[in-house]
């Protein structure tokens, strides 16, 4: 299935072709082998390690679990993502912030800088700001370590890495 994650202001972020794995109460789970191309309006790069990305239902994020050395988590505040009517092209609105856990490290945001300068370069609406901002402290307590296991962010992912390798 192809993923296409946009900036707000239309330009392409990122794209590549991922393999639905199944469902559960935290989502859809997608995996991406290692060596996967990924385009992008400011160049193309592979994938340097195996991932699974985790899209929830209506929220304003996704999530990402990598494989050794990549992050643990990475998450990425979006647009809710929506996927085109036969399910095969997932597409969301990439707004900047991220919240990332290195392994053994603390959850910690980053891209604070680009979401400051975007949010007057596109434009962004309050209402997107102020979701934006509100989802990014949200990932910040769900995806501390240690927090008493609050899924998906402590262990689930596991399993769903573990299909890929």
């Amino acid at each position: 299935m192809l993923v296409d994650i946009r900036k707000y202001d239309g330009s392409l972020s990122a794209r590549w072709i991922a393999t639905r794995l199944g469902e559960d109460e935290h989502g859809v789970w997608l995996g991406t082998a290692q060596g996967v191309p990924v385009r992008s309006d400011t160049g193309s790069w592979t994938s340097r390690f195996v991932y699974v990305m985790l899209v929830p239902r209506g929220e304003w994020w996704t999530a990402t679990f990598c494989a050794d050395p990549g992050p643990e988590m990475y998450c990425d505040v979006c647009t809710a993502p929506e996927w085109d009517t036969d399910g095969t092209v997932l597409r969301m609105v990439d707004l900047d912030l991220d919240v990332v856990r290195h392994r053994g490290g603390e959850a910690r945001i980053e891209d604070e800088d680009e979401f400051a300068e975007h949010q007057v370069s596109y434009g962004y609406p309050e209402s997107v700001t102020s979701k934006a901002r509100q989802t990014c402290q949200w990932l910040m307590e769900a995806g501390r370590r240690g927090r008493n296991g609050v899924e998906p962010f402590s262990s689930v992912y596991r399993y769903w890495l573990g299909l890929v390798r």
